[in-house]
């Protein structure tokens, strides 16, 4: 299998791409094995959160350029980047928040899945890329991810020279939350994901689905959907519960209803 699923407890399920020969080059065979799972997980009511890592040396190192060399028809082609497309989207539309815990390098469709990461969380040493110019391919679907995080400017650096980007410069510029010894990576994401995993899961699958979509709108229509959706949110048992645990000064028991 290229995609392995553990279960870290507390709610909190670990997605691990698992063709370290690879670099976990995100291959037909890989792409499909993480949507099936991205898509699992989110029917899952017993999953909070999801951290998704790479096994071996680095996080991914993109499409599997083997791979792309064999394919030779537009068809197919187009059927790899759609896939690829498929998996971002269910990541970013589906219920559960994903944190991206990422090490050594992630380049190309590599850095575009940690940009559809709700969150992202690095080694200090991890390199970051969209290097597609270098071989003539311009990174076009990353971009679309990556440029949701990053401003124009540094985007358009990254897309034009390929170059390599460190963690802290990946944090400057909003493609990571931030960066932690190899040492300490592990424990502050599991500790994130705790935390959040004891919030409500259904104030949390409402408040990402608007988060994402308010985002695409005019700021008058941003406000008029937002304001519905906190109204939807109102109208649910956990918000009771957490406006009365709050005044009451006790510990809300979530009924995720």
């Amino acid at each position: 299998m290229n995609v392995l699923i553990k279960n870290l407890g507390h709610g909190i399920k670990n997605v691990i791409i698992n063709e370290p020969k690879t670099y976990n080059s995100l291959s037909f065979k890989t792409l499909s094995e993480l949507l099936k799972s991205f898509k699992k997980l989110d029917k899952d009511n017993n999953t909070k959160v999801i951290i998704l890592e790479g096994a071996g040396k680095g996080f991914s190192a993109g499409h599997n350029l083997k791979e792309i060399r064999s394919l030779n028809k537009k068809s197919k082609y187009l059927k790899l980047f759609n896939l690829c497309s498929k998996l971002m989207l269910q990541i970013v539309e589906g219920r559960k928040p994903v944190i991206a815990k990422i090490h050594g390098a992630t380049y190309a469709a590599g850095c575009q899945l940690v940009a559809s990461c709700d969150l992202a969380y690095s080694t200090n040493t991890a390199t970051f890329a969209t290097p597609g110019v270098n071989i003539g391919l311009f990174c076009s679907t990353p971009m679309v991810a990556i440029s949701r995080k990053v401003n124009r400017k540094n985007m358009m650096k990254m897309l034009l020279t390929g170059e390599l980007i460190k963690a802290n410069h990946a944090k400057k510029i909003g493609l990571i939350n931030d960066h932690f010894s190899e040492s300490k990576l592990n424990n502050e994401v599991l500790k994130l994901a705790k935390k959040i995993a004891s919030k409500s899961n259904l104030a949390i699958k409402i408040g990402k689905k608007a988060f994402y979509r308010q985002l695409e709108m005019p700021l008058r229509k941003a406000y008029i959907y937002s304001s519905k959706m906190m109204t939807l949110n109102m109208m649910a048992m956990d918000a009771k519960e957490g406006i009365s645990a709050f005044l009451e000064k006790r510990k809300p028991k979530w009924k995720n209803k």
